[in-house]
């Protein structure tokens, strides 16, 4: 098994709107804003190579979207999701799995592309299996007027359509056994229902795909939760077994928007828990 980091490209969002409660005074120390008030963000995905199988854990924003939807994120960066995946050799017919952690557009939007002649939607990796789940997907499907604008259709139904949608079963707060050897599923409520949190093992190590969970390294503290989150009460429920899990066991959290750091470690303090360590994903695992 290898794992690479997929870099999909930056974009910006309202600062107290992922901070939620927390004061901008405390905020902006680690994530200054603009004069707009917005913060810089990463959509970084995963692929993960087995033997016979190229997993992708989630895909970004896209490029379909109208110029005046990206005007509201102010996408930056030259890094796609095509051009990152091809860097690595591969292309993107050779994906076989496509694992949504969960249907906000930042995370599905490059899963569906318009096809040659842009009359129509196709799934962007026309040989891999699309993975959700039931929960999530009717509640995506009808969605609340909360998220409403968060998940779009043009990126969830062509998957239905496709006949490429496949479902994980949850048991309790996991997935029901492994989904791809090595790899089993979280599923958290607080942000969104059903989201699905990857645990991988790896070279002796657990690597966790944080998503929602936890955005970025500044959201470690317990009331860092965003605004965005559905249930903000019951996020800083999971973040505490969550972080204090990933405490005890020494995992390797994988930051999906981070913009300057790639994965962290935590650790037990008088605080709570807190950043122990910040690392780029080279630097623990080689290139």
């Amino acid at each position: 098994m290898r794992i690479y980091p997929i870099e999909t490209g930056n974009f910006k969002l309202d600062g107290g709107a992922m901070f939620g409660v927390v004061p901008k005074s405390l905020w902006s120390r680690t994530n200054p804003p603009d004069a707009n008030n917005m913060c810089e963000w990463s959509m970084r995905c995963m692929l993960v190579e087995y033997g016979d199988k190229l997993v992708l854990i989630d895909t970004g924003i896209g490029d379909k979207q109208s110029e005046k939807f990206f005007s509201y994120y102010y996408l930056f960066g030259e890094n796609t999701l095509k051009s990152s995946i091809e860097k690595l050799g591969f292309g993107l017919d050779e994906i076989t799995d496509v694992f949504l952690t969960h249907l906000h557009f930042d995370h599905c939007g490059g899963a569906i592309q318009y096809n040659r002649s842009t009359q129509r939607y196709e799934p962007t990796f026309p040989n891999a299996k699309y993975w959700s789940n039931e929960l999530h997907w009717k509640w995506a499907t009808e969605p609340n007027p909360r998220e409403k604008a968060s998940f779009l259709k043009e990126n969830i139904l062509p998957i239905e359509e496709s006949g490429q949608l496949n479902f994980v079963k949850r048991n309790g707060d996991w997935s029901d056994g492994e989904i791809f050897p090595g790899f089993k599923a979280f599923f958290a409520d607080g942000h969104t229902e059903s989201q699905m949190i990857p645990y991988i093992d790896y070279k002796g190590k657990t690597v966790v795909f944080s998503a929602d969970l936890l955005p970025s390294s500044s959201h470690v503290p317990m009331p860092y939760v965003m605004g965005y989150d559905v249930r903000p009460l019951q996020t800083m429920t999971e973040k505490e077994v969550f972080l204090t899990a990933a405490a005890e066991k020494e995992h390797i959290l994988f930051l999906e928007h981070d913009l300057a750091t790639e994965c962290i470690t935590v650790h037990q303090t008088e605080k709570g828990i807190r950043l122990h360590q910040s690392a780029k994903w080279a630097d623990i695992f080689g290139g």
